[in-house]
């Protein structure tokens, strides 16, 4: 006789892995984003916009759907965006992210754009 340990959760602390993996548009890679460090800012805003923390560091993973090569990576969110705003005098990046978008750690699929866009645009992550 084989006996079994059934461990419950609740539903409000499951979390579907589809919400937490963005594809490129050729659907040839897989990118999760786990939250390394968030800054100190607080957000004087919560009243408009929630409750949220401003990223600091993030590890990318980024799986290879052919090859099943997965590569990581570490960023630096505030230094990515300061030397953005040096060499163009620009930042598209919006750091702060709803509490509510992370989960277990990771970043939901929809904030991963925006996170990634200064590293994108300085050739640190080629998606």
């Amino acid at each position: 006789m084989t006996s079994f340990i059934i461990k419950t959760m609740s539903f409000e602390d499951f979390v579907d892995e589809r919400s937490l993996v963005s594809h490129d548009a050729l659907g040839t890679k897989e990118i999760k984003l786990k939250l390394l460090e968030v800054q100190d800012d607080t957000s004087d805003h919560v009243w408009r916009f929630g409750v949220r923390v401003k990223v600091k560091k993030i590890l990318v993973t980024v799986k290879h759907i052919r090859t099943q090569q997965v590569e990581e990576g570490e960023f630096d969110l505030q230094d990515i965006e300061k030397e953005m705003k040096e060499k163009r005098h620009y930042s598209s990046t919006n750091r702060w992210v709803q509490t509510s978008d992370i989960k277990n750690g990771y970043i939901l699929n929809a904030r991963h754009a925006s996170l990634l866009a200064d590293a994108t645009a300085l050739d640190y992550i080629v998606i």
